[in-house]
């Protein structure tokens, strides 16, 4: 039986239903496995003093510490996440908050890896336990925590040591792979590890039956991702903008949310585009299956859980040339890569609506994208890295 502490601060709770449910769904495969015993601890980041009490941070503040999580047993420690420094000390603040928790752990589940879904903070903290509690440790990386902390100045050097000192890492896409690897990490260590899809949920259906239940009659396009810079919701409002009688649905929240509605009201467009705002990932499949072309324009990916989820609904994507955008857009049928500009992803879509391929063939490009190989490699890669490691001997 292979004991196994994942560790994870991008996993969900109550209050954000929708954090890391890519994350979640790859814990629960793993639980799942006849020959794994997991335990899992979801760290919560939270300024110091009465400022964890505020605003935002106030719904995280008041989550138990330790809950029964769709059938999982989920510790939630607290650590010091200061504002504003840019990540500094966090990994550092994240690793204390867990010696004492793991050390109570440790008497009764002595764990033979730790397996970290996310590479910044968690990363740094599981090679610094890794090495206190002498097991093997894996780190994953999915995107903005190679793109965005293992370039900024605070964080960058904290990145590259983590994955110079893990034991194996994890990369979501060949691209994210080779991206890891030009920044100095050894290539010998970093496998790559597709995401998956439930093919039970995210499957083709009737697409007029679905446009009509959202209102729509004409030609549909999607966009789920949250409402932030690097996703580049602008670039589809533009060229929706240039496509009379498309209508855009926008799924996600974020901060970019009033400079969206000020684009999409310069345009005029407001009566056939939509900010949704944030959709429950149950409600998800039937929203994407109704669209006939879903487009996220991504300055940054890893490999977009939403690129592989479109292609199951039966719906062609239209993305940027961002992260392993090659590794699933293989075929016509897949939909298009193009460049990061309005007017392309207009000519894209366009061509899309006017040829479409049908849903079965787009459907067959994401087959080899499921949990059940996930899980399989997932076990494989942490077993290995168990039984390899010196503490067996």
């Amino acid at each position: 039986m292979l004991r196994v502490l994942t560790l994870s601060t991008l996993f969900p709770d109550v209050t954000r239903p929708n954090f890391g449910v890519f994350v979640e769904r790859q814990t629960f495969g793993l639980a799942a496995h006849p020959d794994v015993d997991l335990k899992l601890v979801a760290p919560i980041g939270l300024p110091p003093g009465p400022l964890g009490r505020l605003r935002h941070y106030a719904p995280l503040a008041k989550l138990p510490r330790r809950e029964t999580w769709k059938g999982l047993d989920v510790h939630r420690p607290r650590f010091t996440a200061i504002p504003f420094t840019e990540g500094r000390g966090h990994a550092a603040a994240l690793e204390r908050a867990l010696v004492p928790i793991l050390d109570t752990l440790r008497e009764t589940f002595a764990f033979d890896v730790i397996d970290a879904s996310f590479f910044f903070p968690d990363g740094p903290a599981a090679v610094a336990l890794g090495k206190r509690y002498g097991v093997p440790v894996s780190i994953k990386a999915r995107g903005a925590d190679i793109h965005h902390w293992g370039n900024a100045p605070a964080t960058a050097a904290a990145v590259r040591a983590a994955g110079q000192g893990a034991d194996g890492m994890l990369a979501v896409s060949a691209a994210m792979k080779a991206d890891m690897i030009a920044m100095g990490l050894p290539a010998d260590r970093i496998r790559v590890h597709h995401t998956g899809v439930d093919h039970a949920r995210f499957h083709p259906i009737d697409r007029a039956i679905a446009k009509a239940a959202l209102g729509v009659t004409g030609p549909l396009v999607v966009s789920v991702g949250a409402l932030i810079p690097r996703k580049r919701h602008d670039i589809v409002i533009d060229a929706v903008a240039a496509l009379p009688g498309v209508t855009l649905l926008i799924a996600g929240e974020g901060p970019e949310r009033a400079s969206l509605e000020a684009r999409i009201a310069r345009h005029g467009i407001s009566d056939r585009v939509r900010l949704l705002g944030a959709v429950p990932h149950t409600d998800l499949p039937r929203l994407i299956a109704a669209a006939d072309v879903s487009a996220l324009a991504s300055s940054s990916e890893g490999l977009a859980n939403a690129w592989i989820e479109s292609l199951a609904c039966g719906t062609p994507i239209v993305i940027t040339d961002a992260g392993g955008a090659h590794e699933v857009v293989t075929s016509p049928d897949a939909g298009r890569v193009t460049i990061r500009d309005g007017l392309a992803f207009a000519a894209a879509i366009d061509a899309l609506l006017k040829d479409p391929p049908t849903a079965a063939a787009t459907c067959a490009t994401a087959a080899a994208f499921t949990w059940e190989a996930n899980t399989t490699a997932l076990y494989a890669h942490l077993a290995t890295l168990a039984a390899n490691h010196p503490s067996r001997g």
